[in-house]
């Protein structure tokens, strides 16, 4: 249980009484990964959750031919491999760092189950993110099947948009500050980094967005 302290900086889990937290801030421990260091691998005993302090970690599977699948990209706060908690015995996944600096929070599933049992909103919040990643999932996966790159590219913005976006007063678009690489959106939709690059800039020729480095700007459509 000593490495819960750091719920305590996440809205999942401010639900929980603060003293919970003081007593573990000075021997809590966190696992520390490179750019392409595995966190885990498929067929792995899956035995713990991992919360990300810093840095981001790709989540996904290979394919029979080999073909990875990027599943998820995950950034600070994201808490993952968290299918354990559904009694899930061995990983159908893989978890790696995408980032030089990654700083991870391991807590065994016994503790988060031992949480759960004792407190019904802390449960409750559980089940409910397990849930919404899972759909967040289904609805990828019904996008790399069937539709085509531009159409994933337009919904991943709109994901991208409720998670980082808001609204400009001055001219009503909306920007989004967003942690992700073109190589990880890329990844993301299903696509090569160079098609997403053309996407982008059809995109911008067409006066739907405006894009550097770290911000989409998605203009306010107009009658």
């Amino acid at each position: 249980m000593k490495s819960l302290w750091f719920f305590d900086d996440v809205n999942l889990f401010k639900i929980l009484c603060p003293h919970k937290f003081k007593a573990y801030k000075a021997s809590h421990d966190f696992d520390s990964y490179k750019k392409k260091d595995y966190i885990y691998f498929e067929a792995d005993s899956a035995n713990k959750v991992y919360l990300i302090e810093k840095g981001k970690v790709k989540i996904g599977y290979y394919n029979e031919d080999g073909t990875e699948v990027v599943k998820a990209i995950l950034t600070r706060g994201d808490l993952f491999g968290e299918t354990a908690i559904l009694g899930e015995s061995k990983r159908e996944e893989f978890a790696q760092s995408i980032d030089n600096l990654t700083s991870i929070c391991p807590v065994g599933v016994d503790t988060i189950l031992d949480l759960m049992r004792s407190n019904q909103s802390f449960s409750f919040k559980i089940y409910k993110i397990i849930g919404f990643k899972l759909k967040r999932l289904e609805r990828r996966l019904q996008l790399l099947l069937f539709k085509d790159a531009k159409t994933r590219l337009l919904e991943f913005l709109d994901e991208l948009c409720a998670d980082y976006g808001y609204d400009c007063e001055k001219t009503g678009d909306k920007v989004i500050h967003h942690p992700y690489t073109q190589k990880d959106i890329a990844c993301l939709i299903g696509t090569s980094r160079p098609t997403l690059n053309v996407l982008l800039n059809e995109l911008k020729e067409e006066n739907i967005i405006e894009f550097n480095r770290k911000e989409i700007r998605i203009h306010k459509k107009t009658a």
